[in-house]
């Protein structure tokens, strides 16, 4: 199973309708579950204190939805891998016994060191920051890749 906790509502049609899509392919390899959290309204020029409060405030709503999960958390500051690399990962998880993995997206401000700090495995895509809704459509291609990969099924490069 994959569980995908993210901070912030997806209000873009042309990206809903692609996470429907993924989400769709993805069923016939494993259970998908979405979670959705309420990202904190912040002013235009936030101090470090106001900034930091709301990676807390934001962390701990993540926090509370993980269990006894494998955590790899979406992190600048985490592993950068290839496509095949990162199946490797899930398939390697997977033979385990780890049946549920959650992928940690946090809002604008990015993820609270608690949160960072739970995470099993910290994973960068990119040295680029993208915007944390354009970025689950990417996770979720990634993730449907790895799992084409893995079923040595042919998918475009």
């Amino acid at each position: 199973m994959i569980r995908i906790i993210t901070v912030g509502k997806i209000k873009e049609d042309y990206l809903k309708s692609a996470i429907a899509e993924y989400s769709k392919r993805l069923s016939r390899f494993t259970k998908l579950e979405i979670i959705e959290l309420k990202d904190e309204i912040i002013p235009e020029s936030p101090s470090d204190g106001i900034i930091e409060k709301t990676k807390e405030i934001e962390g701990n709503s993540i926090l509370s939805k993980i269990k006894d999960d494998y955590v790899i958390a979406l992190d600048l500051k985490g592993e950068m891998i290839d496509s095949i690399e990162f199946s490797k990962k899930i398939e390697q998880l997977n033979s385990k016994g780890i049946s549920k993995i959650t992928f940690v997206i946090g809002g604008s401000l990015g993820l609270s060191k608690e949160v960072l700090k739970r995470a099993d495995y910290k994973l960068s895509f990119s040295k680029m920051t993208f915007p944390h809704q354009l970025f689950r459509v990417i996770l979720l291609e990634q993730i449907y890749r790895a799992y084409k990969i893995m079923n040595n099924e042919t998918y475009h490069k």
